[in-house]
């Protein structure tokens, strides 16, 4: 009798979790998908680790541009070759896009601040924690500008620098992961978009996997092809 009665409950929870995700509410430790890579706990602790990988990379290259600063000309630890040099990187415009009131602020002071965010979105993902939509919304279009914003670092260096930053290499892979395991989690934890059937099946049948890897071997093998024999020289 008690069995009977505890059947249409279950459902009628499910049922209200199901509406709750698509008001825009988390639902705390569930997945719209089954099977553990698809839970909060996952998704956010791969985007935890990626950012805080980014978060010290970042760390560093502000301690690098401190440096340059105090003693202009120095040799730093990640000057390799002359291909493989954060020095000839660091002392690029690029480096410094941002000016205001006559002074220059280090793209690696913003990375720290960005990457703040970015662990502390993943330490609440972890935490099962319900968020708005808006919220989980603008999480992934600002993990969106800070991937193209790596991006188009990395594309300055190679091809207009003629240089390349190991720690910027570092900050910029830790960032790609960081925005693939953030969209994982903002499709199948957050639910948005709303109605994207598409979208839970791209990640259910687990082609993520595949693109992600295809992406991070086709930088690779781009990186290998511009600079490869004078990255070993």
């Amino acid at each position: 009798m008690n069995d009977s009665m505890q059947s249409p409950t279950t459902a009628t929870d499910y049922d209200a979790d199901t509406t709750t995700a698509r008001s825009g509410l988390t639902i705390p430790g569930r997945s719209l998908l089954g099977g553990w890579r698809h839970t909060a706990q996952w998704t956010y602790l791969i985007m935890l680790i990626a950012s805080a990988v980014a978060l010290f990379a970042s760390f560093v290259l502000s301690a690098e541009t401190l440096q340059l600063a105090r003693h202009p000309g120095q040799t730093l630890g990640c000057d390799i070759n002359g291909v493989l040099s954060c020095s000839t990187v660091a002392q690029s415009w690029q480096a410094e896009i941002v000016k205001f009131g006559g002074l220059s602020y280090p793209n690696a002071f913003f990375g720290i601040a960005a990457e703040s965010v970015f662990v502390t979105v993943a330490v609440i993902g972890l935490c099962q924690v319900r968020v708005p939509r808006w919220f989980a919304a603008c999480t992934w279009f600002g993990g969106l500008a800070a991937l193209a914003y790596a991006y188009w670092l990395f594309s300055q260096s190679m091809f207009v620098i003629n240089a390349l930053c190991p720690w910027c290499m570092v900050l910029m892979f830790s960032t790609t992961i960081q925005f693939m395991a953030l969209s994982h989690a903002t499709v199948v934890v957050q639910g948005l978009p709303p109605k994207a059937d598409g979208l839970r099946t791209y990640y259910r049948l687990h082609i993520d996997l595949m693109m992600d890897a295809v992406w991070v071997l086709a930088v690779i093998t781009l990186i290998l092809v511009v600079d490869g024999p004078a990255l070993f020289a």
